[in-house]
């Protein structure tokens, strides 16, 4: 079995702000490939307002920003990463594959390896 790793972040109150994980990460990355929060929303599959929630989210968790928007201009505004995003989102995959390699190291001669079922015939 090859375990797969999701790698959530909170704040030991379950309540907190302070937290992050793959979707926000994903949506991160969406939006520093199309400079847009409209246009990482759709490639995700969700609402610019969740996407926009989830940008806000991420700001607040973080100690800056991590998302800004840019003023319009010949070609009308749009969003960026900051250093800050970026270096974040290099840290946080660091840690998911360091997280990956563990689960293996540690779990993987113990976990039972389940094969996939095939789809019945109709």
């Amino acid at each position: 079995m090859a375990p797969d790793v999701e790698l959530h972040i909170r704040d030991g109150d379950r309540r907190a702000e302070v937290a992050v994980g793959p979707g926000k990460v994903a949506l991160l990355e969406k939006i520093a490939e199309t400079g847009s929060i409209t246009l990482a929303a759709k490639k995700l599959g969700m609402s610019y307002r969740r996407a926009w929630l989830l940008v806000d989210e991420t700001n607040r968790c973080l100690v800056g920003p991590a998302v800004i928007r840019t003023a319009g201009g010949s070609h009308g505004g749009g969003t960026a990463l900051t250093p800050l995003g970026i270096e974040f989102i290099r840290r946080y995959r660091a840690i998911e594959r360091e997280a990956k390699i563990a689960v293996s190291r540690n779990l993987g001669t113990i976990l039972k390896s389940v094969a996939p079922q095939k789809a019945a015939r109709k």
